[in-house]
């Protein structure tokens, strides 16, 4: 018997003699399948095991006095799942990142990128909850070089990094990419079986505040038909989640009237200025929107009507149809002599119940105009049948 084999066989009655009742058929499984080398079922009897409660004491024993033994022979992705279960039951921050950074040594980046991310990703995450926001970052950036460098990747390994660069960026508070990686995290596992109702809750608020204060967010559709906003429904925050569908239709009679609720979210009392300059840039679109099919639609818009449907001083309309211009929120050009805007096109987004239906009225319309040319041409074809 060789020397490793000899330290396993001590680990394992160890851990027989010392583990509850209900764990000391796992211990009897393993010695079973280690003297067989049948590894693969190895590694699902062991991730078994790190998937009992009752297990938690144990596993740091396992995975170190163990599994070490022939980490080099089971898929590394896998190996590094276990070493990622296996640091939440450590107390101590250092001991964790110690476990973490020993066993990201010793997976190779070339030959298993994935369980690189894995890893790497995790130790950002640890480093992020010390407040170490200068190492998260460089984590973070390492683990994007890598998965660009990827056709492909499992669904956990994406989740891992895009989880912990949104909870980056959310200490940054920078809300445009704190946005993207969230919702790419969400599209990475199932709310509803993966997120508890606390945390579901949690990040729903956090993803409607970073649309309304994001300064380069003006298309929430993805978050308004992402079933995770329902959170929001019935609980502390459902008027942020009324406050997102204003600003999607540009509205804002309802703005000012949601806005007198700022002082239950400090950070949107604080950023009121700037919400009443978006939620004025959400009512042109909708005023350009509202004016698109119908007959009139080549007329340029005046300034007074956008002064109206914005609510404000005409002498700042020009500086609001510049900032649409400049956010790429809107293409056309300004005539200042005659102040007005001639809009040739206007940013696609989520339409609401209201938006639907005019724009079902407007799909009619032009139906029926449609009709009256067809019936107009035929009528001019059977004239000139006539006369010939």
């Amino acid at each position: 018997m060789d020397v490793d084999h000899q330290r396993v066989d001590v680990y394992l009655e160890d851990a027989l003699n010392n583990a509850p009742p209900t764990l000391r058929p796992f211990f009897q499984r393993f010695r079973t399948l280690y003297d067989q080398k049948r590894w693969h079922q190895l590694t699902l009897a062991v991730n078994e095991f790190l998937a009992d409660p009752e297990s938690g004491p144990y596993q740091v024993d396992l995975f170190n006095r163990f599994v070490r033994d022939f980490e080099g022979k089971i898929n590394q992705l896998r190996l590094a799942e276990m070493g990622v279960k296996v640091c939440r039951q450590v107390d101590d921050p250092q001991k964790t990142l110690g476990l973490l950074t020993s066993l990201l040594v010793r997976i190779s980046v070339e030959t298993s990128p994935e369980a690189h991310i894995l890893l790497l990703s995790t130790l950002a995450q640890v480093k992020l909850l010390f407040g170490d926001l200068e190492g998260t970052k460089a984590d973070v950036d390492k683990c994007e070089q890598v998965l660009d460098s990827l056709d492909s990747v499992e669904g956990g390994v994406n989740a891992a990094f895009y989880k912990v660069a949104a909870d980056y960026y959310k200490a940054k508070a920078e809300y445009g990419p704190y946005y993207k990686n969230s919702l790419l995290y969400l599209a990475c596992i199932n709310p509803e079986t993966d997120l508890n109702a606390e945390e579901r809750l949690s990040r729903a608020h956090d993803l409607a505040l970073a649309a309304l204060l994001g300064d380069t967010i003006y298309n929430f559709g993805e978050l308004l038909m992402h079933p995770i906003l329902d959170s929001l429904t019935g609980s502390q925050y459902e008027w942020i989640r009324d406050l997102l569908f204003v600003f999607n239709s540009g509205n804002i009679g309802k703005f000012e009237v949601i806005a007198t609720q700022f002082s239950r979210e400090p950070i949107l009392a604080v950023n009121h200025t700037f919400l009443r300059q978006k939620i004025c840039l959400m009512a042109l679109i909708e005023t350009v929107f509202q004016r698109k099919g119908r007959q009139d639609k080549e007329r340029p818009i005046g300034f007074q009507t956008i002064a109206e449907e914005t609510r404000l001083p005409q002498d700042e309309v020009e500086h609001l149809v510049m900032k649409a211009l400049s956010l790429k929120l809107i293409r056309g050009t300004l005539d200042q002599v005659s102040e007005q805007a001639h809009i040739s096109w206007v940013q696609p987004r989520v339409l609401g119940r209201e938006q639907i239906e005019q724009l079902a009225v407007r799909l009619n319309d032009w139906t029926e105009r449609l009709g009256r040319v067809e019936n107009f041409v035929a009528s001019q074809d059977l004239f000139a049948g006539v006369t010939a």
